[in-house]
């Protein structure tokens, strides 16, 4: 038996055509001399805690090391700036000049704030909190409403169980191996290796009544809180500030991004319109009308005549125009373009007067005199920093960009003076 194997296969191969054995040799070879590929990737897995015990670390605690800017919202004496993803920073603005910070408060999943009166509305992943800040050194957590952000049970990916919350990410670069034919499986990603992410890779995709950025996606207007998930807009009573009663939701349509408050409308932003709804009946918002755009990211203002979109592609909204569009709101049942003028990358949009500021990225800040709406003018141009998001109030602005919070004052002629700053503290430094 030991000597049969080879003769068949003698007798095979003898029977085979020059054509098919060339074939075989070069398949066989080809596999032999493929060049091994590597690829190293920062693999980031979740640290997961008990929701129980998560909540019962709502408090205030030390101040906390500015890493990851987000949304900011004004309230009187105060500022309150999301750390992405950890909670929120408490500072004391009662002189611009000396930003003082108050304390940190421990939210893991956060990413969106409101304030009214003593009370901090916040999300966590799915859940919405109430927190009591009459003391913002001893703040308390007031209640729990649960599922308000259904989206969130999914954490880059990860299915997060209900008692569970995710706290923070362990991340570490790991090297593998991959086939050249399998550089685009996973989008060119890591083979058995979930929820990676290249190493290197761009990270980065602003006494006063309650105002929140344009990236905002909770409003408080009077006794009601009005928050939006990817597709819907969710009404809170809060007449009772610690007690929210949630009355409901609607549906909007889809890729919601921000919600921003004038009088008594609603403009609410997506990846594809701008949405309006009329709150003169406060818990049952009616859509008025809505404007359509090109697919990109959308944040919007407005104010008695005019509503300014930002678009902006390169993004997960998939769109492919860098714009500010200029929309007539006179008539709200049909709103209708006025202008469009090309930007570099806009994010965040404030306006105060006839003073119109675009967050335009890795560009800056661009200050315009809009007091033509159809023919609006640069004034002032700031470079040398990337800007997301910006509160105008009062002859001062407060901007977010990838090295921390900025406080600028300013004047009608467009002259800006910083007068203070929060910085992101780099590793190494």
């Amino acid at each position: 038996m030991s000597n049969l194997k080879p003769t068949v296969m003698k007798l095979q191969i003898k029977n085979l055509a020059p054509v098919t054995i060339l074939l075989i040799c070069v398949v066989f070879f080809s596999g032999c001399f493929k060049d091994e590929v590597t690829k190293t990737y920062s693999i980031s897995r979740p640290v997961l805690k008990e929701k129980s015990e998560v909540l019962a670390n709502i408090k205030s605690g030390p101040t906390h090391t500015l890493s990851s800017p987000g949304k900011i919202y004004l309230y009187s004496k105060y500022i309150f700036l999301n750390e992405m993803n950890k909670g929120v920073h408490v500072l004391d603005n009662s002189n611009p000049s000396n930003l003082t910070e108050v304390c940190f408060i421990d939210i893991p999943g956060n990413i969106d704030i409101a304030v009214k009166g003593s009370t901090l509305y916040a999300d966590m992943f799915t859940d919405l909190l109430t927190i009591d800040i009459t003391n913002p050194l001893q703040v308390k957590l007031s209640k729990v409403t649960p599922h308000m952000f259904p989206e969130r049970q999914y954490n880059s990916g990860i299915f997060v169980d209900s008692n569970k919350v995710i706290v923070d990410w362990i991340t570490k670069d790991t090297t593998v191996s991959v086939n050249e034919d399998q550089n685009n499986w996973m989008g060119g990603g890591c083979p058995n290796c979930l929820f990676a992410s290249v190493s290197g890779a761009d990270k980065s995709n602003s006494s006063a009544p309650g105002i929140g950025g344009s990236m905002a996606r909770f409003s408080v207007v009077g006794n009601y809180l009005y928050t939006v998930n990817m597709s819907s807009l969710g009404v809170h009573d809060i007449s009772n500030t610690n007690n929210p009663s949630f009355l409901g939701s609607q549906p909007i349509g889809w890729n919601i991004e921000t919600v921003y408050p004038f009088k008594d409308k609603l403009f609410i932003g997506s990846s594809n319109g701008m949405f309006i709804y009329d709150i003169s009946n406060p818990a049952s918002p009616a859509k008025v009308s809505q404007f359509s755009h090109a697919r990109a990211c959308d944040p919007v203002i407005a104010d008695d005549n005019f509503a300014y979109v930002t678009l902006r592609k390169g993004t997960f909204c998939v769109g492919t125009n860098n714009q500010l569009d200029v929309i007539k709101i006179d008539d709200l049942s049909t709103p209708s373009l006025l202008k469009t003028y090309p930007m570099s990358s806009p994010h965040g949009l404030a306006k105060d007067g006839d003073l119109l500021f675009i967050c335009e990225g890795k560009d800056g800040l661009k200050l315009f005199d809009a007091s033509d709406p159809s023919s609006i003018k640069l004034k002032k141009h700031l470079t040398g920093m990337e800007t997301f998001d910006v509160i105008a109030w009062n002859k001062k602005i407060l901007l977010v960009t990838s090295e921390g919070l900025y406080q600028y004052k300013y004047d009608e002629a467009g002259n800006m003076q910083m007068l203070s700053k929060m910085l992101i503290k780099k590793s190494g430094f």
